[in-house]
């Protein structure tokens, strides 16, 4: 292949579960040469087999300009995030999902990079800070529309084997299989649209070559399986499939967070006129993924 077809992607939260995925899908197809923009002290179990595959850099070792001086970047695929689980400042949150972001997006138009692909949620800016973090980096994004294609994908709940596990399909899956005494939940009635990771991963593919023939504007896709289930069924679902009788799932334990959103559903209209549509069914998805866990578990004893 001609060096000139093949697209230079700077790639952002390559060790997170999202972004490990679209990087071993990248890094597959010779359409594409990837940069990973990265932390020294991250994990990079996930990616240990394509980095020598990839260019990387340490952003905190050096200023981000630097990866713009020497390399000619055509695409910004920005997955990294901070879903501030863990207790941790806001300050932290806006960190990931706001101010490196905006760093990248003006870097980006100054150099002539052509496009920004951002991955949002579907949650209302609300419900968290993680949330608030990501609509409003939507705006900046809105902003720079007349300098470069500006993409902004918002996913629903995506889910699949080696999650972290404090993802919530992640945390039920990991406690019913070590079969847990009980597990507090709310009452369950928040409706839902889940979607497995491999078609999260084949819809961001899409979107990247279809980008190539974008003019400057901002475009939004959302990503979800067009199917609505609610948190207590989902659960009920997992406990079908994996068993785990002994433990109590302990429904009303739990209140409501404030500003709940309590029926969630993509709108992948857009997506699908780039020929896209869900491959997994929600028990198909759980039914692959909770195998692979148990296959992962067993590799182990």
């Amino acid at each position: 292949m001609s060096l000139n077809n093949v697209r230079t992607i700077l790639l952002t939260g390559a060790t997170g579960y999202l972004g490990s995925n679209i990087l071993k899908a990248l890094v597959g197809d010779d359409h594409y040469k990837v940069i990973v923009l990265k932390r020294s002290f991250s994990n990079n179990f996930r990616i240990k087999n394509y980095l020598a595959q990839i260019i990387f850099y340490n952003l905190d070792e050096m200023d981000v300009g630097k990866v713009f001086l020497e390399n000619k970047i055509d695409l910004i695929l920005h997955c990294a995030t901070d879903y501030g689980r863990k207790n941790i400042n806001p300050s932290q949150i806006i960190d990931a999902n706001l101010i490196l972001p905006v760093r990248l997006l003006e870097l980006g138009a100054r150099h002539g990079v052509k496009c920004f692909i951002n991955t949002d949620t579907i949650l209302d800016k609300r419900v968290n800070h993680y949330s608030l973090s990501k609509k409003q980096f939507k705006e900046w994004l809105l902003s720079y529309k007349n300098q470069l294609v500006c993409i902004n994908v918002a996913l629903e709940h995506f889910y699949g084997p080696g999650d972290d596990k404090t993802k919530f399909v992640s945390y039920v899956v990991g406690c019913l299989i070590d079969q847990v005494e009980k597990i507090d939940f709310t009452r369950g009635e928040q409706k839902r649209d889940f979607v497995y990771i491999e078609d999260v991963v084949t819809a961001l593919l899409k979107i990247i070559s279809h980008s190539a023939m974008l003019e400057n504007n901002f475009y939004e896709f959302q990503i979800g399986s067009e199917k609505i289930i609610t948190i207590k069924e989902l659960v009920l679902m997992i406990k079908k499939i994996i068993g785990g009788e002994k433990t109590v799932l302990n429904f009303g334990a739990l209140p409501y967070r404030e500003n709940e959103v309590m029926e969630c559903l993509a709108d992948v209209s857009e997506i699908k006129k780039l020929g896209w549509s869900s491959k997994y069914s929600l028990y198909d998805g759980l039914k692959k993924m909770i195998e692979q866990e148990l296959a992962c578990l067993n590799k182990k004893i």
